[in-house]
Parts: C-alpha cells; structure tokens; sequence
C-alpha cells in the first residue's frame, strides 16, 4: 500500500485508514475534501463520520461488530477499530490465520502481527469499505438509478422496528375484541345461569389478555419514539449539513423567515412520534371490527359503514380549508421570525434610530396575521375532531336501536348489542383520532415542502462531482472574460473583466463605490461563479477545484469581520480544527491580536461574545486578518483590512503583513493609500470594468494626472 503524504489530519487513524483504502482502490481524495464541513469530535473521526466521509469520494461503509477469524478476506482491506481511539487497516490474514498483515496510519508502515497480539487490542468493530458502483452515463439513457428520498428513505432504515410495530399493532385490534366479547358472554351465559365459575374463568382470561395489552401498548409507543429519535438525529444532521453546503449564492434573503422555516421541522418531527404513528397504523384494523361487528350483530355493521365515509368525507372538506389556513399561518410565522431576528441583531442600532415604535409595529401586525390564522386552524380542526365525536355518539345510538329491534326479533341477545356497541365506539375510534391530527398532519405536510426546498438547493460538493485533487496551490490567477451579475439583480456587477496574477504578485483593487472589487474577491474565494467567462487558479478553472480544497489554500479577510461566539483562540482556529497552538499565536502576533490579547486576563482564552460584540471594530479586524494567515496561505485576500483601526495599530500591522506576504499572492481591495505600500501593482476598477492595471507608482502618477477616466 502506497506510503501517505503529510497531512493535516496526521493525528486521525481513522481518516488515515480511509485514505490508505481510498489510495488502495485508486480513489483520489484529500484529507480536506473528506472532513470538511463535517461535525468532527475533538478533531478526528468517529467511525459514523467516517461511513459519511466516505460516500463524499463515492465509497460506502458500514461499521459492523465482527470477531477477527469472522471477517473474510474478499472484504478486505477493512478498518480495526482499537482500544485508545486507535485503528488499522487489515489487509490480509496469512499462516493459516495465525497472523494479520496490517497498515499502521500512523507510522506509516506495513506490518504483520499475531492474531493473539491483535485481539489484545481489537473491540470486536470493523468497517467494511468498498467504492460505490458508477454506471457510464451511455450506459443509463433514461435508466439512473434512483437514490433514496432524503426523509422517506431515512424512515426506512428503521423499518425493522415499524415491521414489529405493525405486528403489535395486529395483536393489540386484536386485543381489543377481548372487552365486548367478555361484557357479551358476561350477559347471555353468566347472568341467567348464575355460573359464577365460568364468570373467573373469563375474568381471568380477559386479565391475561388485558396484561399482554398493556406491554405490547408500552413497547409500541417505545420503539416508536426510538425509531422517531433516530431518524430526527439523522434527518436534523442532513437538512442542516445541506444548508451549510448550498452554494452562496442559494442563501435566503431574510435569515429570521429562513430559521423559521428550519424550525417547521420541528411539525415533521412531532408527526413521526407514537401518538400519530399509531392512529395511522389502527387505521386499517377497523375492518377487522367491523367484520365481528357483522358477525355478532347482523345488519348493525351497516351503521358504522354509513358513518365511516361521512366522517372521511367531512375530514376531507375541512382539510381543504385548512391548508389555505395552515399555509397562511407559515407565512405570518416566517414574517414575525424575520422581524424578531432582524431587531435583535441590530439592537444597538435601533435603540440609536429611536426606531423600536417602528419594528414593534411589524412585529405586532404579523402576530396579528399569525393569531387570526391561528385561531381559524384550531376552529377547523375542532369542527373535524368535534364532527368525528359526535358521528361516533350517533353511531352508539343509532346502534342501540337497532339492536332493541334485533332482539325483540330475536336474533340478537342483550349481551350481543352490548358487544356491537362497543366494537362500534371501538372502529370508529382510529377515525377520531386522525380527525383530530389534520392541522398537525397539514403542517406536516407544509414544513415537508418547504424543507424539500431546502435540501434540494445545489450544493457546492455534489456527490456526482469529481473535482480535481489540488492539496497545494501555488497562487497564480487569472480571470478570462468574466462577467458577473448577482442572483436577482439584472445589472452586471463585473463587465469582461480579464488580468492575471502571477505566484507571489501583489496588488490592490482600488475604485469608486459598487465598482466591483469585493465582488472579484468573493468570486476567487467560491462563494459566487462567474455568469461568463472563466477564473483560473494555478491554470485550472476555478470550477474543478475542490472549494474545500480551494479555501484551505486561501486567506480570506472580509470586509465585514463577522467573528463566532467563543474564545478569540477559536475563533482564530475555525479555518483549521488542526493548527496548533504555536501557529495561533504566532498569527496573533502578526494580525496585532496580542497586542490587546496579553492585556487581558484570559488572553487568548478571553470570551468575546456572539459577533465580537464585546470587541472594538478594530479588535474584530485583527482577529479576521489572524483567521485568515492560518498556516501560511499561497493565497490572500483582503478587503478594506484596516477601515476600523487607528493609525499607529494600522503601521504596525502593515510592517508585520510587509514581511508575512512577501513571498505570496495577495490580492487588497482598499480606499486607503497607506495601505499600498503592501502592493507592488494597481487595478482600478469603475463601473464593473478595469479602467487601469499596470505598476503602482505608474497607475498612480496616471490617476493624479486625470489620464484615468473614471466615472
């Protein structure tokens, strides 16, 4: 097995072995395209991570609970997982099965062990991997093969567990029948015979029955909350992994209606608990009630057959009728969240705008749209579960007298109309209940739509996309013709704009307001692709790279330095789960953090609170200029670094970045000529286009001498 190179990941068995495996199979891959963006637990993997790190290069793998002498070696390689949070991969076992040849990810080396040696360490889990299988595209015409439903597709992995609740839910109808027929048998056999003998007898036995009742009922509703949980974690961990890997330009425009819209799930998650679950499934066994009722009472079962589509029919009409209201209520909820969410961010500045009269008012007329909504939801739903209520009293009644004509015919007995009274209530009862979970099923249904919406947003890394392997980038770049306009706009922010940057090149994007400089930066960075044209990095378009790979070769300064609630050491660490602690201090230095850092008694360690709110603006900059020198860049950009800083932390920064971007590519958007001391070339922008590009001195002695038209 090939030797791996360095990585950032040296200290994670597991993402080494999967590596070893993918190298093993020819499957290109990098640590970077493997665990960015996934949850990782103190930094590594955990061997459910890693069954997801694995789909990403096309692999599946499944952890299973195997001895040694129980895996076969058509499955190998495998992974071992060890004591200590260690693994290897096993690749052959030889010397009739007395010794394992493994891969050891961490000291990189081929070797054999003993089985005794190797069961001292092994936990008895394995991961089994192997490539997916791909078809050539001439070879589906019309035929692909379809992936599974992101919701319906993860309720079938728990479908072991609705298999047994529906055969619970069979001996439960089942079970029911226990009550009439005892009431019944009570009435025509015990009372006129006196037989006080077969009266325990049948208590007894409808007490055992009673018993069994009572467990199965309890382990219903636990395995369905089980199976409910599981698939709330998995369904909660993809719809947001799939909001964080949508492309930038597929985010919503008001982050409050869109966390409201996150929350819906919330309606999709309640509908999958036992109550629902359980009305659905007692659905289909009111047929079997209405077969005894046949049985024991005749033409009686015509009564809950008449009713038993009344009931449908009028649940349906109200359904009708409450998905305007339902939709309408999601809307006046996405309006107030948004509301909500847009004030509390800007606080500060809506006390300064003495503007708290004008949000109050949004606020209270969307909680007015949302109440009225509200109560007309609840005054349907009522109608429904109080029409399926009273049709049920009907039922009994309309029940009773027929069954008093039966017996004055004699052909029912008085222990028979009980028992046809009670199964009557008892089939009736599935159709209440789901009456009563239209609103819950309604919104349901909307929040299952409107997250169809969500997951189904492209995403950066799709899985049929196979970018090139790029663990290095060198720094060299160059756009071709591009044009750019913003998603909803019609005017073009960038118009044929073409240059190239050779590796260690810096320059400066200067030009007036809305000329297009931060755009240019936000399109090298991925977060926007280019309408037209191409952007080349190291000669490669833009598009073939791997955005993870991409933004871990790139340091990327905003111009709005938007820092995570935690510590300042987090928050400088977020480009990289792996940098140490000498790296982050030795950026802090650079960016000018220590300054304020070593001050403080937590230093590093200091809280800053959500946006850095506890910082000055400045502070928050060079936090972001720390963030984005993590381990060294080919590649910086930077937008307006130093707009909120003072004079004599701006020199100091500028002598310290002098020396950290000497041999990289960096690219500065600035209206500060201080600044471009850092830079050894000008472009300036107007009106989406390049109007000058040259030496700096040259292009500036040009603007002094108007011989540069800008607008």
């Amino acid at each position: 097995m090939d030797k791996t190179e360095d990585t950032v990941g040296s200290k994670d068995p597991l993402l080494l072995s999967l590596m070893a495996i993918a190298r093993y199979e020819h499957v290109p891959c990098s640590d970077t395209m493997l665990v960015s963006g996934l949850p990782l637990h103190e930094g590594r993997l955990t061997p459910e991570l890693l069954v997801r790190a694995a789909s990403r290069i096309d692999m599946k793998a499944s952890v299973v609970e195997r001895t040694i002498d129980q895996i076969s070696n058509l499955v190998l390689p495998a992974i071992l997982i060890l004591k200590d949070n260690q693994a290897l991969v096993l690749l052959d076992i030889v010397d009739n099965n007395s010794v394992a040849q493994v891969y050891c990810p961490e000291q990189d080396v081929e070797q054999e062990i003993s089985i005794p040696d190797l069961l001292q360490q092994y936990t008895g889990l394995a991961i089994y991997i192997k490539p997916e299988t791909q078809y050539e595209a001439r070879a589906l015409h019309d035929i692909a093969p379809k992936r599974a439903h992101w919701f319906w597709g993860t309720l079938s992995h728990s479908w072991r567990i609705y298999r047994d609740v529906l055969v619970a839910s069979f001996l439960i109808n089942l079970f029911a029948l226990a009550n009439p027929l005892f009431v019944m048998n009570v009435y025509d056999r015990v009372v006129p015979n006196n037989a006080i003998e077969t009266l325990w007898v049948l208590a007894l036995g409808v007490s055992v029955v009673y018993i069994f009742d009572y467990i199965l009922k309890t382990l219903r509703v636990h395995f369905i909350e089980v199976a409910g949980k599981k698939s709330d974690v998995l369904l909660s961990a993809y719809i947001f992994e799939r909001v964080l890997g949508a492309k930038y330009d597929q985010h919503p425009p008001s982050v409050g209606a869109f966390t409201g819209q996150l929350r819906d799930f919330d309606s999709v998650r309640n509908f999958i608990t036992a109550t629902s679950v359980t009305a659905f499934v007692d659905l289909p066994f009111t047929v079997l009630f209405l077969v005894v009722i046949g049985y024991l009472g005749g033409p009686i079962v015509w009564i809950p057959i008449v009713i038993i589509p009344l009931i449908i029919v009028f649940s349906l009409v109200v359904q009708a009728m409450l998905n305007k209201a339902v939709a309408n209520t999601f809307v006046a909820s996405a309006q107030k969240n948004a509301t909500m969410v847009e004030a509390i961010t800007n606080l500060s500045l809506v006390k300064v705008l003495n503007a708290e009269g004008k949000i109050l008012r949004n606020l209270e007329k969307a909680v007015g749209l949302l109440a009225y909504w509200g109560v007309k939801t609840r005054v349907l739903s009522n109608s429904a579960t109080g029409f399926a209520g009273f049709m049920q009293q009907m039922a009994s009644v309309l029940v009773v007298i027929v069954g008093v004509y039966l017996i004055s015919a004699g052909e029912l007995t008085m222990g028979g109309l009980i028992a046809c009274v009670l199964l009557t209530t008892r089939s009736l009862m599935p159709l209440a209940q789901v009456a009563g979970l239209l609103v819950q099923f309604q919104q349901s249904k909307m929040a299952l739509t409107s997250l169809e919406e969500i997951v189904n947003r492209q995403q950066e890394r799709p899985n049929d996309r196979h970018f090139i392997k790029r663990i290095k980038l060198q720094g060299n770049v160059e756009f071709k013709a591009v044009n750019f306009v913003y998603p909803g706009d019609d005017q073009p922010t960038l118009k044929d704009v073409s240059f190239s940057l050779k590796e260690g090149e810096k320059v400066a994007l200067i030009g007036r307001l809305g000329s297009g400089k931060s755009t240019m930066n936000n399109l090298i960075a991925g977060l926007y692709q280019p309408t037209s044209g191409a952007i080349l990095i190291d000669g490669i378009d833009i598009k073939q790279i791997d955005p993870a790979e991409l933004r871990a070769n790139l340091g990327y300064v905003p111009q709005d330095s938007s820092l995570f609630y935690g510590s300042i050491k987090e928050n400088i660490a977020y480009r990289d789960v792996y940098v140490d602690d000498q790296e982050i201090i030795r950026v802090a230095e650079v960016a000018g953090v220590s300054a304020f850092s070593n001050l403080h008694p937590h230093g590093l360690a200091r809280m800053i609170g959500e946006r850095g709110d506890n910082l000055s603006g400045g502070q928050r900059q060079a936090i972001s200029i720390a963030r984005g020198l993590v381990n060294s860049p080919a590649l910086v950009l930077l937008d307006e670094p130093t707009s909120a800083m003072d004079n004599a932390s701006e020199a100091k920064l500028m002598e310290n970045l002098k020396e950290e971007l000497a041999d990289k590519t960096v690219i500065m958007v600035t209206h500060k000529t201080s600044l471009l001391r850092l830079v050894d070339r000008v472009i300036v922008m107007d009106g989406g286009r390049i109007v000058a590009d040259g030496p700096k001195d040259t292009v500036l002695e040009a603007l002094k001498k108007g011989q540069v038209r800008v607008s």
